[in-house]
């Protein structure tokens, strides 16, 4: 036996042995709490994402044992729960090294492929909701996303342009650009940038940024943190507030602003592979990160519960998390940015 999960046969034919691989039925096999906490998503969610990326996964025939694509997605999946060495998901699996880090590339391209579908910005359709939502959150008006970086561990990408992923803690990064509503959804999500990039250029060279001025979303508002400059579309909090009304426009935002915050949280806490590192190859790596953020918000959609920790310590693990935080502050001077938060400080002075 291979981890009590898979048993290898070794067959000898043409001068060497090959092996064939007799793997278990998780999906039949584990209870729903088991399965769970092994996949990070309940076997209701499985089966209502498997048909949306089924056909991409089909091989023509079923030669050389191959996997069918249940088992191809849960072999993915098992990898975003753990993060662990692709022999450790072999293992689990029934699978050789080669084939389930195939797999989780092939997969993972195909859940990424679903971006469009599930990770969308305001449309006219849903624009007065988001923005009644995050009102209810602390009275703050007009706000149709917030905005965070989080940095995801990476192996070195080795090459001439290796060391810019490095970021400023001393660890290899994606600096991952995350725009999310108030119900911990994510809405635009942009990760190819190394961890050296400092949050204000990756906003600045976004298609976000070009849709908000484009006046896209009625003259609306997204909230960033003091990594990012006052501009008239994305405000940020005071750094030295002084009157009433300053202080309850830093509260408000500050308020609001933490659903990305959490949005972060949880999407790592689902799938813990964002918070212990990826290691594998940079493009691969980007897709990972897509392809778990379309899943994290078909859970949103699902209203599946959060899963529980991993078997590590809850502090540890929690520490993880944070190491993704990088804050930073720049003093940017935007004149339209500045006039844009006075007159919502003079809203804010209203409500005293």
């Amino acid at each position: 036996m291979f981890g009590n999960d898979a048993e290898i046969l070794e067959i000898v034919g043409y001068g060497f042995p090959k092996r064939i691989y007799l793997r278990r039925n998780h999906f039949e096999d584990l209870d729903n709490l088991t399965f769970f906490q092994r996949f990070r998503l309940t076997k209701n969610a499985v089966l209502n994402i498997l048909p949306l990326i089924e056909e991409k996964l089909e091989y023509p025939t079923d030669i050389n044992n191959s996997l069918s694509p249940m088992d191809q997605l849960l072999t993915c999946l098992r990898f975003y729960a753990t993060g662990g060495h692709l022999s450790t998901i072999s293992d689990f699996m029934g699978t050789h090294v080669c084939t389930s880090s195939r797999i989780i590339k092939n997969v993972s391209i195909a859940l990424a492929s679903l971006f469009h579908a599930y990770i969308k910005m305001p449309t006219e359709n849903n624009i007065q909701k988001i923005q009644r939502d995050f009102y209810n959150i602390a009275l703050f008006p007009s706000i149709v996303g917030c905005i965070d970086g989080t940095h995801i561990k990476i192996q070195s990408p080795g090459g001439e342009d290796g060391e810019i992923f490095r970021n400023r803690k001393g660890y290899f990064s994606i600096n991952v650009q995350v725009v999310g509503d108030s119900d911990l959804k994510v809405q635009d999500i942009v990760a190819r940038w190394p961890g050296s990039t400092h949050d204000m250029n990756i906003y600045s060279n976004s298609r976000i940024r070009a849709r908000l001025e484009g006046g896209e979303f009625r003259n609306g508002i997204i909230l960033g943190d003091s990594g990012y400059g006052v501009g008239k579309y994305l405000l940020t909090p005071l750094q030295n507030p002084e009157t009433a009304a300053e202080k309850l426009y830093n509260k408000a935002h500050i308020t609001t602003r933490n659903s990305v915050e959490r949005l972060c949280g949880v999407w790592k806490r689902r799938f813990p592979i964002l918070a212990y590192g990826i290691r594998l190859k940079l493009a691969t790596a980007y897709a990972v990160i897509v392809a778990s953020a379309v899943l994290h918000n078909i859970s949103i959609s699902m209203h599946e519960e959060e899963p529980p920790e991993p078997d590590i310590n809850a502090d540890e693990f929690e520490n993880l998390i944070q190491v993704g935080n990088i804050p930073e502050v720049i003093n940017g001077d935007n004149i339209q940015g500045n006039v844009r938060r006075n007159e919502m400080i003079n809203y804010f002075n209203r409500l005293l």
